[in-house]
């Protein structure tokens, strides 16, 4: 796996990397370089694949078409064969991808290169690597992939090795690719006999936006934990179904992580003590707030388990193994298992989305919370988060929405050679706005549960409840009079999503 040094640059070895380097490689800049035994490996399976080729073997891609012109013998000398390959297969439109995202794409498809099985030449790879290096991000947009091999997306980034395609600078100017190298001092490449299939055919633009998505839902979904805990302040919860005798009771998966996590905030407070609790039963948005949780973590795990085994894996077709001198056409860029994944997780996270807006209603409601009506300030006229609801409950709705799976049947093409597709990307794209959904509702419920914490008056939080609290009230004064939410809402949000409004607490291991 990547090592990382204190110059901050992650070298690519044989083994396996991780969602974690993916991700600091992507959003904080981290260096990349090319480890010896990564370019051993490359230069075995690219010599495997240049004996294949001498010895007239057909392989796709390299000595015959592509999809349904898999029946065409072309020849595998002519040099501007593989340059041809990424042209026609950039047809992407909708909004370009982010700069992080662009470096996760490319920092994928470095990555699983660096496993020896692609049979694409070591100077390609080491170029993808200057293009990270030297902040060259292609415009690559992000509809056109259907998550058979990721041919849209990574054609764009292709092009820019062929000198074409397009880059938009930060001042707005927009550059090709020769133009972006001879600026940074880079030369070109020369194209091996693989290397425009290489770059393409893989599904490393949904994975590397699955692993960017992963850690921003591990930070949600270790806030929305810290928001139930401020919730069960606010009610006044009472803490039995935390307790691990319930869990012993009924293991269920998860559910034992997410009541400690959710307890570990409120040791050492009054809530902890005899009594404190003001029902006997609580609605069940608090009082099964463990077990559903803990589903939708042991869903993140399967996602990130998924993601891992991606990067980790070759998906090249055809793959090279130059340990058994073979050329193995495979079908390993379907990315069904990884989808699926994603779909579950989504649903899940739409079922705490249900919760957190259930429990903001009910604290909200002073026949259940026995706090002022929508917890308004003590004025003629104060709505407090009254009008707060219309937001909760269309955050709600549409996050219910993008929990809906991607369909399973898809139009085929080339053909109807490809009469299939996992549509993994637009899993991971619609799930990347979910998640943003929720980053803002759980924002909100922080902010409630903290004005309803204040209006309880002498109480004493948990020692890690009271950091949270110290922590929301850092960035979101007190509500004393009416005053828009919508600036705290995305404050707050911007803490969540840079994993440093609370420390990590779901552990992934």
């Amino acid at each position: 796996m990547p090592s990382k040094d204190a110059a901050r640059t992650l070298v690519f070895d044989s083994a396996a990397t991780t969602i974690d380097a993916i991700c600091a490689i992507a959003r904080d800049g981290a260096k990349v370089a090319i480890g010896q035994e990564a370019v051993a490996s490359i230069d075995a399976a690219y010599a495997c694949l240049v004996r294949h080729v001498e010895g007239g073997e057909a392989i796709y891609g390299v000595s015959t078409g592509l999809g349904a012109a898999v029946d065409t013998r072309i020849d595998p000398t002519d040099s501007a064969g593989q340059y041809r390959i990424p042209r026609p297969r950039a047809v992407g439109v909708g909004r370009l991808a982010a700069a992080a995202e662009v470096r996760a794409m490319i920092a994928a498809r470095i990555a699983r290169f660096c496993l020896g099985y692609s049979g694409v030449s070591s100077p390609v790879v080491q170029r993808l690597a200057d293009m990270l290096n030297c902040g060259i991000h292609p415009d690559v947009p992000m509809t056109g992939s259907i998550g058979e091999a990721d041919l849209a997306p990574l054609a764009h980034i292709a092009l820019v090795l062929t000198g074409e395609g397009t880059i938009t600078l930060q001042d707005g100017r927009v550059v090709s690719g020769a133009q972006a190298f001879d600026a940074a001092g880079l030369i070109l490449p020369t194209f091996g006999i693989k290397d425009g299939l290489s770059l393409i055919s893989s599904n490393a633009a949904s994975v590397g936006l699955a692993c960017l998505l992963l850690q921003n839902i591990k930070h949600v979904l270790d806030a929305h934990v810290g928001a139930v805990a401020l919730s069960f302040e606010g009610f006044r919860a009472n803490m039995t179904p935390l307790d691990p005798l319930a869990t012993r009771l009924r293991p269920a998966p998860g559910q034992a992580e997410a009541a400690l996590a959710i307890r570990s905030f409120l040791e050492g407070g009054d809530l902890t003590g005899a009594n404190a609790a003001r029902r006997l039963q609580d609605p069940l948005s608090l009082r099964c707030a463990p077990s559903v949780i803990g589903a939708a973590f042991m869903a993140l795990k399967t996602a990130w388990a998924a993601t891992e085994l991606e990067l980790r894996s070759s998906d090249d077709n055809p793959a090279v193994l130059a340990s058994e001198d073979l050329i193995l056409p495979t079908g390993n860029f379907d990315a069904t298992h990884m989808a699926l994944a994603f779909d579950t997780l989504g649903l899940s996270l739409a079922r705490l989305a249900a919760m957190a807006a259930e429990r903001m209603m009910k604290l909200l409601s002073p026949a259940l919370s026995d706090l002022p009506r929508f917890l308004a300030p003590q004025a003629p006229g104060a709505n407090g988060f009254g009008a707060l609801q219309k937001t909760i409950a269309a955050l709600t709705a549409e996050i219910s929405h993008l929990a809906m799976p991607m369909p399973f049947v898809v139009t085929p093409v080339a053909d109807r050679v490809e009469d299939y597709a996992s549509l993994a990307m637009s899993v991971v794209d619609k799930s990347a706005r979910l998640i943003e959904k929720l980053r803002y509702l759980t924002a909100i419920e922080m902010i409630v549960a903290a004005r309803a914490i204040d209006l309880r008056g002498e109480i004493k939080l948990g020692g890690e409840g009271q950091a949270l609290f110290d922590a929301v009230r850092s960035i979101v004064p007190p509500l004393d009079m009416d005053r828009s939410p919508s600036a705290d809402i995305y404050a707050l949000a911007e803490r969540i999503e840079a994993g440093t409004l609370l420390r990590p607490v779901l552990e992934m291991g």
